[in-house]
């Protein structure tokens, strides 16, 4: 009997180790998944930017070039 017991405790145990490192595995991943997703973000941010300024700089062009 305290074999049966030991063992399921040990079984126990061992299902709940699994669950909190697939857990911490999840939520690097996550993480990790997020940190790209920024970083995509602000590089698109970035080009959307240059092309503004782009377009402000040739619209001031032809503005000058007109008078």
């Amino acid at each position: 009997m305290k074999k049966s017991i030991s063992l399921f405790l040990l079984l126990i145990a061992f299902a709940v180790g699994a669950s909190v490192t697939s857990c911490r595995e999840t939520k690097e991943s996550k993480a990790e998944e997020a940190i790209e997703d920024v970083k995509d973000g602000v590089e698109e941010a970035g080009d959307e930017i240059e092309d503004a300024a782009d377009d402000v700089g040739d619209e001031i062009e032809d503005m000058t070039d007109d008078h």
